[in-house]
């Protein structure tokens, strides 16, 4: 059976869901169920693993995609995969921090792994992150938002035509064109007309307060470092995919 070729690889609350359900719609791709958390998984032997029943997985015809956005972001992810397949290529999906991190918190709150307030929960994240891989997995939402390190590590394991950065923003705004773009760095066909879709819902909880401007403030100057980084790296510093 054939590798995997296509990965979302990041990052988690950027639009993933919605990128994957617009592949899902093309004759060209074989879009596997979302969020499979295979090459995150710590409980593998990675040194003698086989692969069929991740394969296996992939049913039909068209390009395989693995659509599992924490890969960009989970330490050791993105080299089993380079591993897995050198010749894949990996999109990732980049959103306002801020809101990115707001998102991930409604979403632990709402699944009842998030009992710390959302100021709180930024600013005693780097310890909690240090107790394991519970704080890795629910609770890095500073973290998450450092994609100049994401990019990288990416860069370090793959050629750059490889790869494809994504503004969130504009896969909203533009999904039509966001698509076109998608489609000629993989090299399929065209996409036909595809309506727009909703974002996920988010569940309906009594949210407390969302963030006010000092979470803003603080959570921009802690990746500030990372936002140069990115645009460095990337050349992207407006809301546009390359």
């Amino acid at each position: 059976m054939s590798r995997i070729d296509l990965f979302i690889a990041g990052g988690q609350k950027c639009g993933t869901t919605s990128l994957h359900a617009y592949l899902a719609e093309h004759p060209g791709f074989c879009a596997g169920p979302k969020e499979l958390h295979f090459f995150d998984d710590e409980g593998v032997d990675w040194a003698r693993h086989d692969y069929a029943a991740y394969e296996a997985r992939f049913d039909g015809p068209g390009m395989r995609v693995d659509a599992t956005p924490i890969y960009g972001f989970w330490p050791g992810a993105l080299e089993r995969i380079a591993r897995y397949n050198p010749a894949a290529r990996l999109i990732f999906l980049r959103r306002d921090p801020v809101e990115r991190a707001w998102s991930q918190w409604c979403m632990e709150y709402a699944r009842g792994d998030e009992a710390m307030p959302f100021a709180r929960a930024i600013r005693e994240e780097r310890s909690r992150i240090a107790t394991g891989e519970t704080g890795m997995r629910h609770h890095s939402y500073v973290e998450r938002g450092a994609y100049g390190m994401q990019a990288a590590r990416a860069m370090a394991l793959f050629p750059r035509r490889q790869l494809l950065f994504i503004e969130s923003a504009e896969l909203a705004r533009d999904h039509a064109g966001v698509l076109a773009r998608v489609a000629a760095f993989v090299g399929v066909g065209p996409f036909g007309a595809v309506s727009p879709l909703r974002r996920n819902a988010r569940a309906d909880v009594d949210y407390p307060a969302s963030p006010d401007a000092a979470d803003r403030a603080y959570i921009m100057e802690r990746l500030s470092h990372d936002r140069v980084l990115f645009e460095r790296l990337t050349g992207i510093g407006g809301a546009r995919a390359v």
